[in-house]
C-alpha cells in the first residue's frame, strides 16, 4: 500500500518560516517526480514546487520562487519544502505528491498519481 503522510504545517506569522515534510512509503520504485500544492479556501489547487527525483531539479511556481525551497532525502522517499518569508497569501492546505506512472507533468495536479491528506498552514496576528 503506498501512502504519502505530510507533517510539519502550523501557525506563523506574516514574514515568518515554516518547514513542511512528507514521507512516501511503498512506492514501487522511484518516483519521477515529488512535488507540493496547495489549496486556499474558494480557491483551485495550484503548483507550488516539485523536484524531479533522477537529476534533483527543482522547480517553482512564479509566486514562491525564492521564498521556498524544496529538497530531498536520497535515502528515502522524502521531500521537504522550507517555506520563509511567509505572506498571508500563503495560507492553504499543502498536499505532497508523487508522479509515478505515466503521462509525467512536472506542473498539473491531475498527473500525479498520489497525495497526502494534506498539511495546515495558517496565519496569526
Amino acid at each position: 500500500q503506498i501512502n504519502l503522510v505530510e507533517s510539519g504545517g502550523g501557525s506563523v506569522q506574516a514574514g515568518g518560516s515554516l518547514r513542511v515534510s512528507c514521507e512516501a512509503s511503498g512506492l514501487p520504485f522511484d518516483p519521477y517526480s515529488m512535488g507540493w500544492f496547495r489549496q486556499a479556501p474558494d480557491k483551485e489547487r495550484e503548483f507550488v514546487a516539485t523536484i524531479a527525483w533522477s537529476y534533483g531539479y527543482t522547480y517553482y511556481s512564479d509566486s514562491v520562487k525564492g521564498r521556498f525551497t524544496i529538497s530531498k532525502d536520497n535515502t528515502r522517499h522524502v521531500i521537504f519544502l522550507q517555506m520563509d518569508s511567509l505572506k498571508p497569501d500563503d495560507a492553504a492546505v499543502y498536499f505532497c505528491a508523487a508522479d509515478v506512472y505515466p503521462p509525467f507533468n512536472l506542473w498539473e495536479y491531475d498527473k500525479y498519481d498520489y497525495w497526502g491528506q494534506g498539511a495546515l498552514v495558517t496565519f496569526s496576528s
